[in-house]
């Protein structure tokens, strides 16, 4: 597994910020600049031979410059070696937090990086669709970030109906709206709220 820490440190020099390794657990901190290229040698040298990407995750130190770390795990199923990769991004505030994207390399980073956007507000730069996918588009703020207040209230939506989509029981019309909400004005056949509003639901 050294060898996978000297061959970065080969052929990425001064990018390669930092190594450790713990009980078999090693990792490589990458320059911003060189994360696609540590990515693309360790898929395709052949000392190397990353071929699955295992995951792609972030996380978020709110007291630190940069703020994130992306997180890569990455796996030589034709070598039976691991290798975790990781990338410093963002400012304090966790604005301007971009690195490439590695889905031209590995398809599975495609649903990792849009989770990663999602929760965190990281953009990953030349992915081919990077919209939310936990959350739905209207949704304000990044949930996993650690200043993220938990009591946050998300906007009301406009309820979306879908030409030919009928909903049967038991679903009623308010079925599937974001949480968040705090009143719904929509009203029943008995002209009763759907649902209730907060100062209802503490009586």
């Amino acid at each position: 597994m050294a060898s996978l820490l000297e061959l970065l440190k080969s052929e990425l020099g001064a990018s390669v910020l930092e190594t450790h390794a713990q009980y078999g657990d090693e990792t490589a901190v990458i320059a911003p600049e060189a994360w696609l290229a540590a990515a693309r040698l360790l898929r395709d040298s052949p000392k190397a031979s990353m071929e699955m990407l295992v995951d792609l995750t972030c996380v978020d130190y709110p007291d630190r410059n940069p703020r994130f770390e992306v997180v890569v795990h990455l796996l030589s199923l034709s070598k039976g070696h691991r290798l975790r990769i990781k990338c410093r991004v963002g400012d304090e505030d966790g604005d301007d937090a971009k690195i490439d994207s590695l889905t031209e390399l590995w398809g599975s980073a495609n649903w990792s990086e849009r989770e990663a956007f999602d929760m965190f507000g990281v953009q990953f730069v030349g992915h081919p669709d990077l919209r939310r996918i936990l959350m739905y588009p209207e949704f304000v703020g990044h949930p996993l970030r650690k200043d993220y207040p938990a009591n946050k209230i998300q906007p009301l939506v406009p309820y979306r109906e879908e030409p030919g989509l009928e909903k049967l029981p038991p679903f009623r019309a308010d079925e599937g709206m974001p949480f968040g909400r705090q009143s719904f004005d929509r009203v029943g056949e008995d002209e009763q709220p759907l649902v209730a509003t907060d100062q209802e639901r503490m009586r």
